[in-house]
């Protein structure tokens, strides 16, 4: 037998590693007399009520274990790596990629290029397949993993080559295909670039979507992402208000298709388009139950509905209190509504709304998820802030209050004389703290 295998960081007390004296260092090598290759293979074999697992301690010696569980019971283990396996990056070169836009000098973690079908089903990352085997695709079938969500970016093969400079990029429509038949929930995206996948080919691909219903169950357009750091990269023109009227009219042709054919408005378009064209944005029956929230789709509607349901259950009162918000430039006026619908029922908060200037990554770069400490702090500092600052989660490391460029919410509090408070995402989150964290129970 083989015996590399998996190194065990941590037990979970109480749980059934610990009876076994399961300890960190050991190494898995099986479970049921089978390699495990990674998570999947795990959560997988642990299913099982019953379980032979075979162990080496960190002095060399092997035990094997007699595990009797219940069907939905964890084992309690946590391995050194999430995945129990090597991270796969990605294969492309792609003309828009916000990667190859980062400048020199910011932590490693931010340069890697994921593209890993695992992390895809585990936290919702977009893939482009074009480094899947068919041996990944047998898995993902086999243990019925999903949704599985797919950067199509376009459905003309020899377009995606060319965007994706890749010469096998065109190929991925057969391990599509599989994954349909096997009954897959997809999801999928278009990050449109001016000039190249708009147009017909953007009206090619919304049509070519229809042979995968009802397994893709939503497809996202998302304008891309351009920063100041792309002197060697391919040339790309940003959508101006016009452009973004034009794709709004387009995709509203196909969701009133779709709707009417299948019951699906299944094309979604990000926030962005909205504010560039100066439109409403949809009703909330429109997003078909919000799929694509991380892409930005429906982020706005959710927080107008979210604070209004929440609003609809105070009464109101005369309290006093003098916030700022600081958020990105996209999302400012939105904030600045939802702001006047608190102060009808609490006049006596005042809640300035402080767009921030990415000058780190460029103007162009509106969203408040990629603006950086410095950024923050220059703009914010010598201004009458009020008695506390609300930062949007967003703006910090997933499970950390450390920004893009590893400003920590403790340096922006010192460098600004202020109260700091990250905002967790939804609209019963940000009331609350624009009201005072006494204003709505949890």
């Amino acid at each position: 037998m083989d015996k590399s295998g998996h190194r065990i960081k941590s037990v979970e007390a109480g749980s059934i590693a610990e009876e076994m004296e399961i300890e960190a260092g050991d190494t898995l090598l099986s479970i049921n007399g089978q390699m495990l290759e990674d998570v999947f293979d795990y959560r997988y074999l642990c299913d099982d009520m019953n379980l032979t697992v075979l162990l080496r301690k960190a002095d060399g010696e092997e035990w094997e274990l007699e595990i009797e569980k219940d069907m939905d019971e964890d084992l309690g283990i946590e391995f050194e790596s999430g995945l129990m396996d090597e991270y796969r990056s990605c294969r492309n070169r792609c003309i828009f990629c916000f990667v190859n836009q980062m400048p020199p000098g910011m932590r490693e973690t931010l340069y890697f290029h994921d593209d890993d079908a695992r992390l895809s089903f585990l936290q919702g990352n977009y893939i482009t397949l074009t480094n899947m085997s068919d041996h990944d695709i047998d898995r993902i079938i086999r243990y019925h993993l999903e949704p599985i969500n797919i950067s199509f970016h376009t459905m003309n093969p020899e377009l995606r080559r060319r965007m994706l400079r890749n010469k096998t990029a065109g190929d991925i429509f057969p391990k599509v295909r599989r994954l349909k038949e096997a009954g897959i929930r997809l999801n999928g995206q278009i990050v449109l670039c001016r000039g190249w996948n708009d147009g017909e080919e953007l009206e090619t691909s919304l049509k070519a979507m229809e042979e995968y219903l009802p397994e893709l169950e939503s497809v996202s357009v998302v304008p891309v992402g351009l920063t100041r750091f792309r002197e060697k990269e391919e040339k790309l023109l940003p959508f101006g208000k016009a452009e973004a009227i034009s794709v709004i009219e387009q995709v509203e042709r196909w969701q009133r298709y779709y709707y009417g054919k299948y019951g699906t408005h299944l094309v979604h378009l990000s926030d962005e388009w909205y504010i560039m064209a100066e439109r409403d944005f949809p009703e909330e029956e429109s997003y078909d139950g919000y799929l694509q929230l991380e892409n930005g789709v429906g982020m706005v509607r959710l927080l107008f509905s979210e604070t209004e349901e929440a609003l609809s259950e105070l009464s109101g009162d005369e309290r006093v209190r003098h916030v700022s918000l600081a958020t990105g430039k996209l999302i400012a006026p939105s904030l600045r509504q939802i702001i006047e619908k608190i102060r009808e029922k609490f006049p006596g908060i005042q809640a300035n709304v402080i767009p921030v200037e990415n000058h780190f990554f460029g103007e162009l770069i509106t969203v408040s998820g990629l603006i950086t400490g410095q950024d923050l702090i220059e703009q914010l500092r010598g201004r009458d802030l009020g008695e506390e600052l609300l930062l949007p989660l967003n703006m910090f490391r997933s499970g950390e209050s450390v920004m893009l460029d590893d400003v920590t919410a403790a340096d922006v509090a010192a460098a600004l004389q202020i109260k700091v408070r990250i905002v967790e995402s939804g609209g019963k989150a940000l009331l609350s703290a624009v009201i005072g964290a006494e204003g709505l129970e949890s």
